[in-house]
């Protein structure tokens, strides 16, 4: 997968549309909790920089609904006050996307100067994949750079309408967008082994295409998270409360039968912590699959099944992670999952982790300068694992 590169464009001087993703995190308090997005994309801002450009970020915030604006909450203005703080420079603000003032402050910047765009759904034109919106933004910048992994799996105006306004020899991907392509193509297409991989969360048919894509391609799959039950179940284990896809159990024989034709070693929990509800004041128990009572539900794996799962990444050479292992958010179910990201941290492997859930538990765990590469997209990650064309990488293949 070749990528149209940043490095091959002649940018010196030009005015430059850069597509980053800045829809970061927000404590109570509308406090960045989390600005890895942000400082990702600064090796490709710095370049623009260093090559006397006139720069223009844009990237959408959170999910605002048209005609339900909230500027405390859907502004991007916290987004310029922290790259102020990174780049020891100036932010310019503008109030609106594509307006005619926006416009003109787009092209009335000098060399050097970045100008932040109001959140891009802030315009309904964005979702709707809007070619005239498209066009308006187009209007404003010579160059067009995606940098927005986190949103190209979107057929957004930004994503896919925009860079059609733009020749081969004026768009291309920025640093952060060929770092997530180029690792996940080569961790999957082509990994040094034995290559596992792990994954969780809570849903079976939110991954079921990444676990069919994956099962040719690894030589360990690892499956815990809610997701763990449905395999379980079609083990014919009874798994009480647990969450479960009943319409997906033929699937999971399928895959269970694939790994088993293909000599990929395929592991389940083998106990879990239970409880009869899902709640912090709950009372837990630490049982065998075997014994999961009928009325209780499964919400982490349990210390055996970690131990099996640090045994089975002991000789890996290449790890891709996506998915916790049970409700990390609550603390009486993250221990599989903090534990998952210790042993992950501690082996001698290439370390890929998925976006989103994955990252965030990783970096609770304290985990995050350990891993070879956590990417900035969840989703955009899992459709890749999937083996589908992104809508932004399709814009700017070479």
């Amino acid at each position: 997968m070749k990528l149209l590169s940043i490095k091959d464009l002649d940018l010196d001087g030009q005015r430059v549309l850069i597509r980053c993703d800045f829809n970061v995190p927000m404590d109570e308090f509308g406090n960045i909790s989390d600005d890895r997005r942000i400082r990702s994309a600064l090796p490709t801002i710095r370049y623009c920089l260093d090559h006397d450009c006139k720069i223009i970020l844009a990237s959408h915030f959170g999910r605002p609904k048209p005609g339900e604006w909230n500027e405390e909450r859907d502004s991007l203005k916290p987004i310029a006050k922290r790259l102020h703080s990174l780049l020891k420079m100036d932010i310019k603000m503008a109030d609106n996307v594509v307006g005619d003032d926006t416009i003109a402050l787009a092209k009335a910047l000098e060399s050097g100067e970045i100008l932040l765009l109001e959140n891009l759904r802030y315009n309904p034109g964005e979702t709707t994949n809007d070619d005239m919106f498209a066009e308006r933004l187009a209007s404003m910048a010579d160059f067009y750079i995606n940098d927005a992994f986190g949103a190209s799996h979107r057929k957004h105006a930004s994503i896919f309408a925009l860079p059609a306004h733009f020749d081969k020899a004026h768009k291309a991907a920025g640093f952060l967008m060929q770092k997530e392509v180029n690792f996940f193509y080569k961790s999957v297409m082509n990994p040094v082994r034995p290559f596992v991989a792990v994954v969780g969360g809570s849903k079976v048919s939110g991954k079921l295409q990444a676990l069919v894509n994956l099962v040719d391609k690894v030589d360990k799959l690892i499956i815990g998270g809610g997701m763990a039950f449905t395999f379980l179940k079609a083990q014919g284990y009874e798994i009480g409360k647990s969450l479960v896809e009943d319409h997906l159990i033929e699937d999971a024989k399928k895959i269970i039968y694939r790994a088993m034709g293909r000599g990929v070693k395929l592991y389940l929990p083998v106990d879990v912590v239970v409880a009869p509800e899902f709640s912090e004041t709950a009372t837990v128990k630490y049982l065998p699959i075997q014994e999961i009572p009928s009325e209780w539900m499964g919400l982490d794996v349990g210390p055996a099944t970690n131990r099996l799962f640090r045994e089975a990444l002991n000789d890996s050479q290449t790890i891709l992670w996506n998915g916790p292992m049970g409700v990390y958010e609550m603390d009486k179910f993250s221990k599989g999952s903090f534990m998952m990201s210790h042993y992950i941290a501690e082996s001698h492997a290439t370390t890929i982790i998925g976006g989103g859930d994955t990252a965030d538990v990783v970096q609770r765990a304290g985990d995050i300068d350990e891993m070879t590469f956590i990417s900035t997209g969840g989703g955009a990650s899992l459709e890749l694992l999937e083996g589908k064309m992104l809508p932004g990488i399709e814009a700017v293949k070479a």
